[in-house]
């Protein structure tokens, strides 16, 4: 049986077709925490043939709204930004891990750490805007 926040990630990812393209696998989702995996592909590389910035940016962004999601209440992104730490290459297996730092009534602040096995390869941080309404999953 799935908690509620895999409820709700179940069904963001049902309506996230951008994540879909991506190719992300959730891999654990809980309150105030979302880990996500992808292969980075070719049409994902950009003029070095290493992968567009975008490419870690947008899975780190996807956790990011998993994890500060998972607690029930919806939440938008305000403001969001990324250290790209290391080169990303074609074939390289990506997982992304959003974590809870803090919450408030109105505002939550997350970290996510984007890895290539052991090695960090990108570190976002986000903040999003904690609305009124809350995801109705059963």
């Amino acid at each position: 049986m799935q908690t509620k926040p895999e409820k709700i990630v179940a069904e963001m990812m049902a309506k996230d077709t951008f994540s879909q393209w991506l190719g992300i696998e959730v891999l654990n989702v809980k309150d105030g925490f979302a880990k996500i995996q992808m292969s980075v592909r070719k049409e994902m590389l950009n003029g070095h043939s290493v992968a567009h910035g975008g490419i870690s940016f947008s899975l780190a962004d996807s956790a990011f709204a998993f994890a500060s999601n998972s607690h029930g209440q919806k939440a938008v992104s305000i403001e969001t930004s990324i250290n790209h730490v290391k080169p990303i290459f074609e074939g390289d297996q990506l997982i992304a891990t959003a974590e809870k730092e803090s919450t408030s009534k109105s505002l939550g602040q997350y970290i996510v750490r984007v890895r290539r096995g052991d090695e960090l390869v990108g570190l976002f941080k986000g903040v999003v805007f904690r609305k009124q309404d809350e995801w109705d999953v059963g």
